[in-house]
């Protein structure tokens, strides 16, 4: 699914007026209607739905969902803010519209709107939407922190009023912080990114019928992955295929008192699909590799703590996956400069590798076009500095993956996929019972284990992180989000491989 700047869908808005013959304020009935399908599913009509309406297209909207509500028997009031703004042209059509039966209040100052109780009462917030360009102020502003006080829920339409959709927000700047949001078409990239995307609540997206035509025409570097888009990319499994098939993998990972990141990397590469895995571990780590990964062979270096040596035979390997609890000693250190003056084979690099090449930049211009890098947000500041904002972040992400013509995972809440051509990939699925330790080890065994099966890298990361998350989804169904750890992503790695599969079959 394409992620569209503010500017590229008003647009598409009137693409699609245009090209449909659209009446005066036909696409906004449909947004409305839209919104109220999804209220009327979520909630009864027991308690009373107050509407804040700006003077521009969002409020407009909120005015068609009041009269559209009231159709169904739910209790609404309107109320406008006073400030000699102008109205819209689509505000003053759905406002004539409004019957007469909807109170509509219109006030001056916070003191003018009478006492809203908490069990009787629910806000949809309509003032603003995605044209705003500046933070607002005067009763605007007063509104939002009144709502935001007042503990009741508030649900917004298309986007959080004051919240920037394509830049940061000022650090003060007054934004409705939202239960819920219910967006048109598509999601906003603010909602993707930690610090904005608090302000959205549990947002959802409803389709209002804007041009395909259009919308698959427009150019955008932003993406947000969904499960029609992974079924594409996921191969089945070919009736005469045997181990040689589904490629060889080499994991490098852990260190004495860490041999459980090489234990969950492991597993996961072996639950992914791998054909044949090998696992170089340091010697302390033999018996416990052989006793928790059977199917693996195992690799022990001649170091009874840490790694020091790669195999001498790379040139077996399809893809090879490092870092996991290695450590960041002086020989480790060495070895991974080693590999990559020499590995011919897909690089996945993670954890401790990641801490290495922050500690010696220079391995940075050894790493060969395609590698996989697959940080959290402090590691990648450690590699690329540090940002002022999410948004300059991404811009780093877009510069570093072009500079080093590699692929960065960029961990959290809708992980990022970062590419050399410059575009994004923001990832649907996954949950926060997940921000655990060894989930990302789980990760790196997924997407080595795709690249040693031969996924384009880009392919291997949509995919390993739509599936690294589904994995963890079907997990918390089962365990909830507290008592989720790596070891259940991996257990439900299968549940998440068949749906998968079956998606692609039905496509």
């Amino acid at each position: 699914m394409k992620i569209l700047t503010a500017a590229q869908l008003r647009e598409a808005d009137a693409f699609t007026i245009e090209r449909e013959k659209l009446g005066p304020g036909e696409l906004m009935e449909r947004a409305a209607t839209a919104f109220v399908n999804w209220y009327t599913a979520h909630f009864t009509s027991e308690k009373e739905t107050l509407i804040f309406c700006g003077p521009g297209n969002n409020g407009g909207d909120g005015l068609a969902i009041a009269r559209l509500l009231h159709q169904q028997q739910y209790p609404v009031r309107v109320f406008l803010p006073e400030t000699g703004s102008s109205f819209s042209a689509d505000f003053s059509l759905n406002l004539e519209r409004l019957p007469p039966e909807i109170p509509v209040q219109r006030y001056e100052s916070l003191s003018g709107l009478p006492h809203f109780e908490k069990e009787k009462s629910r806000f949809i917030d309509a003032l603003f939407g995605t044209g705003l360009n500046r933070p607002l102020t005067g009763l605007y502003a007063e509104t939002i922190a009144f709502l935001n006080a007042s503990g009741i829920e508030i649900i917004a339409v298309d986007v959080p009023s004051g919240l920037f959709t394509d830049s940061p927000s000022p650090e003060d700047a007054p934004i409705i912080q939202a239960t819920y949001t219910v967006s048109f078409e598509m999601p906003k990239l603010a909602f993707l990114l930690p610090k904005t995307g608090e302000f959205a609540g549990d947002w959802q997206t409803v389709p209002i019928g804007l041009n395909q035509e259009f919308i698959h025409a427009e150019r955008t570097p932003y993406h947000f992955t969904t499960e029609e888009a992974v079924s594409k990319i996921f191969r089945s499994r070919p009736k005469f295929s045997h181990k040689g098939t589904f490629g060889h993998a080499l994991l490098m990972a852990g260190s004495y008192g860490k041999m459980g990141a090489a234990v969950l990397t492991a597993q996961a590469c072996l639950r992914s699909g791998v054909g044949l895995l090998s696992v170089a571990i340091p010697e302390c780590g033999y018996q416990i590799l052989q006793i928790s990964a059977p199917e693996a062979m195992v690799l022990p270096d001649p170091s009874e703590s840490h790694l020091t040596e790669f195999p001498a035979d790379l040139q077996k390997y399809s893809a090879i996956g490092i870092g996991p609890g290695i450590g960041q000693q002086r020989e480790t250190r060495q070895l991974l400069s080693g590999l990559l003056d020499h590995a011919e084979a897909k690089l996945i690099l993670d954890a401790d590798a990641l801490n290495l090449l922050a500690a010696d930049k220079k391995l940075l211009n050894k790493l060969p076009p395609e590698t996989i890098l697959t940080p959290h947000p402090k590691e990648f500041e450690r590699l690329a500095g540090s940002a002022t904002d999410d948004f300059q972040r991404l811009e780093l992400l877009r510069e570093f993956c072009e500079r080093y013509r590699c692929y960065v995972v960029l961990k959290g809440a809708y992980s990022c996929i970062g590419t050399p051509s410059g575009n994004f990939y923001f990832n649907s699925t996954g949950n926060p019972g997940m921000a655990t330790g060894g989930s990302g080890d789980a990760l790196t065994g997924i997407i080595t284990a795709l690249r040693a099966q031969h996924y384009p890298p880009e392919e291997a990361c949509i995919l390993g992180v739509y599936l690294h998350g589904l994995a963890g989804d079907l997990a918390k169904a089962e365990k909830g989000e507290t008592a989720l750890i790596a070891g259940d992503i991996i257990a439900y790695l299968g549940k998440a491989f068949q749906r998968i599969g079956e998606r692609a079959t039905e496509g």
